[in-house]
């Protein structure tokens, strides 16, 4: 019987994760996230799905992450009523992230309908709204680390911590075909071995097919030292000039990290001097996502009876009235806010307001993906549109790339050294300057059979 896994999303890409699995008469779908980046392959979240849908049997999701879980609502509203496999911890994440997602569906065709209105073009619908997000969150089914699950016939899923957010899995697939065991291992996203808060990535030691994210595979992380000289030399710097610290930070793992992180140097970095805003009700709310499961990851971000961090001049906004009296403040605010590649959400009014000032200093600590705002800032943009108007950026920037949550080339390359076996290595989740210098490593240093998954390919496990 067929064991068989089809590329459909994230194919020398970063975004838009999409994998169909067949294992006998059963099919999953492996990821189900939004491609995001530039308008034109934005539409691409409204091309068919690549199977129908009434052969579906499950849907499984590494981790909460808009990339890989948010096309789950539109796979809802088309008609999927079956299982969502994640962890319990992504289960109460994307109860908040795929709303919020829903809500930015129903204000961008709300925008663009305006538009189309005054040329008297057709109306377009959003991708999926609140309501319809809200809905889709009864078929997910939260799970533990390490506890197999029969989710088909002959296939058991297993789900380990990839350290890379709260919640965040390495996907591990056995289909037993009448005594014939085959494993599929599906790396989610790996996270950085100098990562602030999440405990250590989970190594495996046997698969007959690894598919492995990219994002970094060009490059090693500046060391957490130097990371954090770096930041304090940031805060130095912005307390000279008197200006505002702006943080496009992704809401569920980089904000916990940066607060952390705040936390424990506050005294090093003269954060008393400041005013620190979490301006982001999706962030503060994962924020108490992360106290609730604070089992999971070792570092103590918390106080023992609270679920709020360790940081006495935290201040977390959730009305726009507040966050808008924050842009009255011309100096001494740290201000953390969504989204993390500058695509939406309340960064830009902060960026509207600071972006032209010279004292002000902007913090790049992610990934931006081609096509946005965040990348075009860091690929030295002297000007930005934001709601019709121009701006120069005169801000001061600082890319700093010790605080990502994906792993480095070295983390990838030592994950997969774990595989006793060698098997088939498919690199996904990657653009081609990622991809071909890990795949040349993986080949030189380890002898892996290694290849960079293309759009539609089909492998036999």
């Amino acid at each position: 019987m067929a064991f068989e896994l089809q590329f459909f999303g994230a194919t020398e890409r970063v975004t838009g994760s999409l994998y169909v699995l067949t294992a006998g008469e059963s099919r999953i779908v492996l990821e189900c996230g939004l491609v995001q980046g530039m308008a034109d392959e934005e539409a691409r979240n409204r091309e068919p799905f690549p199977c129908d849908l009434e052969e579906i049997d499950a849907v499984v999701i590494s981790h909460s992450h808009i990339d890989h879980s948010g096309r789950v609502p539109l796979l809802a509203k088309q008609g999927y009523a079956g299982p969502i496999y994640t962890h319990e911890a992504s289960k109460a994440l994307c109860e908040i992230m795929l709303p919020d997602s829903g809500y930015l569906n129903e204000k961008e065709a709300e925008w663009e309908n305006r538009k189309r209105g005054r040329r008297g073009k057709q109306r377009v619908m959003p991708l999926y709204t609140r309501e319809e997000a809200e809905a889709c969150i009864q078929q997910f089914v939260g799970l533990e680390y390490n506890a197999p699950l029969d989710i088909a016939p002959g296939l058991t899923l297993t789900l380990f911590d990839a350290g890379h957010i709260l919640g965040s899995s390495i996907v591990q697939l056995v289909y037993d075909d009448n005594g014939s065991q085959r494993t599929l291992v599906f790396s989610g996203d790996l996270g950085y071995r100098d990562a602030p808060l999440m405990d250590p990535t989970t190594r495996l030691k046997q698969a007959n097919a690894v598919v492995m994210e990219s994002t970094y595979g060009d490059r090693n992380h500046r060391p957490i030292g130097e990371t954090l000289e770096q930041l304090t030399a940031v805060f130095e710097a912005a307390r000279a000039g008197q200006g505002n610290i702006l943080i496009p930070a992704f809401t569920v793992g980089r904000t916990q990290d940066l607060i952390y992180l705040m936390a424990e140097h506050q005294d090093a970095w003269g954060l008393c001097d400041w005013n620190i805003f979490l301006d982001s009700p999706m962030g503060i709310s994962a924020t108490k996502v992360y106290s609730r499961y604070r089992n999971l990851f070792a570092a103590q971000l918390f106080e023992p009876k609270s679920d709020y961090p360790e940081l006495p001049n935290l201040y977390a906004t959730r009305s726009v009235e507040e966050s808008m009296t924050i842009n009255e403040m011309e100096s001494g605010a740290i201000i953390i806010a969504g989204s993390g590649m500058c695509t939406g959400g309340r960064i830009l009014h902060h960026l509207k307001n600071n972006i032209w000032r010279p004292q002000c200093h902007l913090l790049i600590v992610g990934y931006q993906a081609n096509g946005t705002l965040g990348r075009r800032l860091v690929d030295g943009a002297d000007e930005i549109r934001l709601w019709g108007d121009s701006y120069r950026v005169r801000a001061q920037l600082h890319t700093i790339g010790g605080l990502s949550a994906h792993g480095d080339q070295e983390d990838l390359v030592d994950w997969y050294s774990s595989f006793e076996n060698r098997p088939p290595v498919y690199l996904v989740h990657g653009e081609e300057r990622g991809q071909r210098p890990l795949l040349e490593k993986l080949r030189s240093d380890l002898q892996a059979p290694a290849h960079i998954a293309r759009y539609r390919q089909k492998i036999v496990i």
